[in-house]
């Protein structure tokens, strides 16, 4: 039978009409009741709970873990003591009671203008078991302080696996209920984190105090699942007018990643596989123009990606290398590029 035109026009207007209902009845496809506040973020004092600093003299703080190696089977654990030294020393095992092993990794030290950092310890242990509990401890004497993490299942299409994708964290109210957020989800394993950690350069003086404040709140979850960390343009640090004239600065000796383990010739660019998924971490504040050590790195990881074996291909940039944007991006137009 064929149908007039009219009536043609008739059913679509239904199944229209239908699907609006349809979507009207489902919120719209809406899968979230949070709604963006119109006005600024507000800080939180420093005396806050989420800040305090543990108990004890000299007792490790600001204890963060993310993936050691490419296939997921090393931790690195970093920590910082502010007062001395102290030790470089983790303690490790499968049972809760039984610390049985140990690893020592080092520590490092920086000055940005008129701060001077803790001692930052940072410690790669290898050769773990995947899909394994593993309990640690940094510190020592009467400040030491336990935690544990789990490692990935091994490398493979069919392992199911939760990431959590964090940027722009800071440290305001917000930052906290969006902290709370994700760790109510019993399902998240690990975090990709795409850049804008504490906002230090926001305070006077890019106030490196800040660095650490942030680190104590996000310990209650970087101490026990790994953070994957890209780097954004509030990591730069780059202020001549203080005399710093190195990019990065507080961000590179606070947070390691496994680099080299991908080949990368740059701590801001490289590789993890971490159960189904390959995880590329890109800098748009390195130089990425061609020839460029990064623009190279990724020519040669690109062919690396099986999706045989890793069917996620996971990039994690905080702002697009190119765009069709004619606006200056984060105040530097040099990264408003043509496509």
């Amino acid at each position: 039978m064929e149908l007039s035109k009219n009536m043609r026009n008739s059913i679509f207007l239904i199944l229209l009409a239908s699907l609006v209902l349809s979507s009207t009845r489902c919120k719209g496809g809406v899968t979230s009741t949070y709604r963006r506040r119109l006005e600024a973020s507000v800080d939180m004092p420093l005396d806050s709970d989420v800040f305090r600093v543990p108990a004890g003299y000299n007792a490790p703080q600001q204890v963060h873990i993310t993936q050691g190696d490419v296939d997921g089977n090393a931790v690195i654990v970093s920590w910082v003591t502010p007062d001395e030294p102290g030790s470089s020393v983790v303690l490790y095992g499968t049972s809760k009671h039984n610390l049985d092993k140990m690893k020592t990794g080092k520590h490092t030290q920086y000055k940005y203008y008129n701060y001077t950092s803790g001692f930052i310890h940072h410690c790669t242990i290898r050769h773990l078991k995947f899909d394994t509990k593993y309990y640690y401890a940094v510190g020592i004497g009467q400040t030491v302080r336990k935690f544990w993490f789990k490692t990935p299942p091994e490398v493979g299409p069919d392992v199911p696996y939760t990431f959590g994708i964090i940027g722009d964290l800071g440290q305001t109210y917000d930052s906290n209920t969006t902290l709370s957020h994700y760790e109510s989800n019993p399902k998240a394993e690990t975090v990709l984190y795409v850049g804008d950690l504490s906002y230090a350069d926001n305070y006077p003086d890019h106030d490196n105090n800040r660095w650490d404040s942030w680190a104590r709140f996000v310990e209650r979850s970087t101490a026990y699942q790994p953070w994957i960390w890209a780097a954004g343009n509030h990591e730069l640090d780059f202020e001549p007018s203080l005399g710093e004239k190195e990019p990065f600065k507080p961000f590179k000796h606070r947070y390691q990643t496994p680099y080299r383990a991908s080949d990368s010739t740059g701590p801001f660019w490289y590789s993890v596989k971490r159960a189904s998924a390959h995880i590329i971490v890109l800098s748009t504040y390195s130089a990425y123009g061609k020839y460029t050590p990064q623009y190279r790195w990724l020519e040669e990881e690109l062919p690396k990606v099986n999706r045989s074996e890793t069917p996620w291909l996971i990039v994690l940039v905080h702002s697009p290398w190119y765009n069709s944007n004619t606006l200056p991006l984060h105040g530097r137009r040099d990264h408003a590029c043509h496509v």
